[in-house]
């Protein structure tokens, strides 16, 4: 069906007054818009009037082939079959939320003797209790790092604990009490363990009078030293709790949210607000093409919470028509009442107003870095004679230590910077060590693979970090999956190998262009180039620093936790255990003749 024999009056017309979800789709039934609606007569008419020029909607209308719509009871039922149908399909003119990572906590593992509190991300399904969410990663370390200083909490993963044998580097700068090694009692550490609760919790000021009673009953018993370190732990709180801008009456649990910007270019800014204390906003850029800022701001909310439960109060920095549906739809989904409303007065206002200024400056940065690029992509196409700036750009790079652990990173730009969520890393098998030329065939194949299937679209532009070389063997490779005709480049160091003194040698130009060292261009290339280098190898160290970290013998058959800390033990260490012989392993308790021969098969190969 077309687009243009879409008998919209008559279909308008019969269409009731009730609430419900509208879809609309194109001419091989791609679905183009969802929408909600309180009365679908009145909304979907909007699209057809006259009067409607907005260049947006006209493009979307000259699309649409039908129309689809589910009759609801309420709006708020028409609001969650909306957020449910956005999510399937994701349709081009709706709102997006791209970026769907989790969010972090911080998890206190409540079944060992001497807990910590560690950093979480992922599905809160691991034994214990969780604190947050936090806005980002940064927010749960400076979090973490507080906790430690104060009430001097493990960090230290329990596999490391059950093998100390003296205090940590941690204890030497005083943000752990050291229970590996008995320096502190369990009760004292449990003491210490319900204060850093406390905090989390919002309740300080009960942590502030419980610290300065223990601090009394300590100096009463005339334990001085227990006395002088709660006394400081009770300054550093006090200082922590002045350094906070803005604190709630009470323990309130709020999120915030505020908009800014146009059709197109939005951002839109979440304060989280935890037992009454700011923890910080984030920053989003939704892609909204035609919904203005409430409608926006509506659908993001419920997007927002897609995974993530929504605290019993949330501020919107917009007063909504439909925020009663809104606070309905989070609540059913919730199973328990979210309030959700503009606040007028008190702190909340001056919550919303922190919000609303940290989406104008993420929006102004968010500009200036695209304007920024839109100059450097015109600059490179210039400087490579390309017809028109690339609208995407991949480079891979290569790292290695002396051809161990090879790692091939893929980072992938666009006109609005790096495109972090398309980043790849290969991790390179079957290859002679060394050989740059075989990983990066092997990581463009596996790629490539990919973009032949469409699960990746194409770039425009390819960069390779190497010169002639490497470029005509990523040709060679390009050519046997069917991409010969991408644009090739090949970023080659200058003579000094200093920024700035690139040579690009584009595959079948001959002799390299080399930009002006400052030139747009030039800063463009070794953003990318860097950028793909920073990429690989902090792959690769990761890499490096698993195999080096796993002990070497958690691979040996039947040996079993309580044998390695034998061993362990025995030996003093792991130099000590790669040291030992057949005849030494077998004067450990539980360690046969047959088990010591296997452990040392496994410890010293070829041997």
């Amino acid at each position: 069906m077309n687009a243009k024999v879409f008998d919209h009056k008559d279909y308008t017309a019969a269409l009731p007054k009730r609430p419900g979800v509208y879809r609309m789709f194109s001419a091989d039934d791609e679905i183009l818009y969802v929408g909600k609606a309180k009365s679908l007569k009145d909304r979907v008419s909007t699209y057809f009037n006259a009067g409607n020029v907005n260049p947006k909607i006209q493009a979307l209308v000259q699309q649409i082939a039908k129309i689809e719509v589910t009759v609801t009871n309420s709006e708020a039922e028409a609001l969650l079959l909306e957020y449910n149908l956005i999510k399937a399909h994701k349709p081009r003119f709706n709102i997006v939320l791209r970026d769907d990572k989790s969010f972090p906590y911080i998890h206190l593992c409540v079944e060992h003797d001497f807990p910590r509190l560690a950093f979480y991300r992922g599905a809160r399904s691991e034994p214990g209790r969780y604190f947050g969410p936090f806005p980002n990663a940064g927010a749960v370390r400076e979090s973490l790092n507080q906790l430690q200083k104060l009430f001097r909490i493990r960090n230290c993963r329990d596999s490391f604990f059950a093998n100390r044998s003296r205090p940590c580097l941690q204890h030497q700068i005083g943000r752990c009490s050291a229970p590996c090694v008995g320096l502190v009692t369990a009760e004292v550490y449990a003491q210490d363990i319900e204060a850093a609760v406390k905090v989390l919790e919002g309740r300080s000021d009960e942590v502030n009078a419980q610290l300065q009673t223990r601090m009394e009953e300590a100096a009463g018993r005339l334990e001085f030293e227990r006395a002088a370190v709660i006394r400081d732990q009770l300054a550093t709180l006090k200082r922590i709790q002045a350094q906070q801008v803005v604190t709630a009456e009470g323990e309130r649990d709020v999120d915030v949210f505020a908009i800014v910007g146009e059709p197109g270019e939005y951002a839109v800014s979440v304060m989280l607000v935890r037992g009454g204390r700011n923890l910080g906003t984030t920053s989003y850029f939704p892609r909204a093409a035609l919904a203005e800022p409430e409608e926006a701001l509506a659908s993001f909310v419920m997007q927002y919470y897609a995974s993530q439960d929504p605290p019993p109060e949330v501020f919107l920095g917009r007063k909504l028509e439909d925020a009663e549906s809104l606070g309905q739809a989070l609540s059913t989904r919730a199973n328990r009442s979210i309030e959700v409303r503009c606040p007028v007065r008190g702190l909340g206002v001056r919550w919303v107003e922190m919000t609303e200024e940290n989406a104008t400056q993420g929006l102004r940065m968010r500009l200036a870095q695209k304007q920024g690029m839109d100059e450097m992509l015109a600059a490179l196409a210039t400087e490579l004679d390309l017809p028109e700036p690339p609208a995407r750009i991949e480079c891979f790079d290569i790292s290695h230590t002396g051809g161990e652990g090879t790692v091939a990173s893929c980072v992938v730009f666009g006109p609005a910077g790096p495109l972090k969520k398309e980043y790849r890393r290969f991790n390179i098998t079957g290859v002679t060590p060394g050989d740059d030329y075989a990983a990066l065939r092997q990581a463009l194949e596996r790629r490539y693979t990919r973009i032949r299937a469409g699960e990746v679209p194409a770039p425009d532009l390819l960069l390779i970090d190497g010169g002639l070389g490497q470029i005509g063997q990523v040709h060679e490779a390009l050519e046997g999956l069917g991409f010969g005709d991408i644009t090739l480049v090949g970023v080659a160091k200058g003579p000094d190998r200093k920024p700035g003194q690139e040579r690009l040698f584009v595959y079948g130009a001959g002799a390299p262009r080399v930009p002006e060292a400052h030139s747009p261009a030039s800063r463009l290339v070794q953003r990318i180039r860097d950028e793909a280098h920073r990429f690989a190898i902090t792959g690769h160290r990761r890499k490096r620093a698993r195999r080096y970290n796993e002990s070497v013998l958690e691979v040996v058959p039947g040996l079993g936790p309580a044998k390695r800390r034998e061993l362990l033990k025995h030996f003093g260490g792991l130099q000590g255990v790669m040291r030992a012989g057949i005849a030494d392993f077998e004067k450990v308790p539980g360690i046969g003749a047959s088990l010591a021969r296997s452990l040392y098969d496994h410890l010293h190969p070829g041997s």
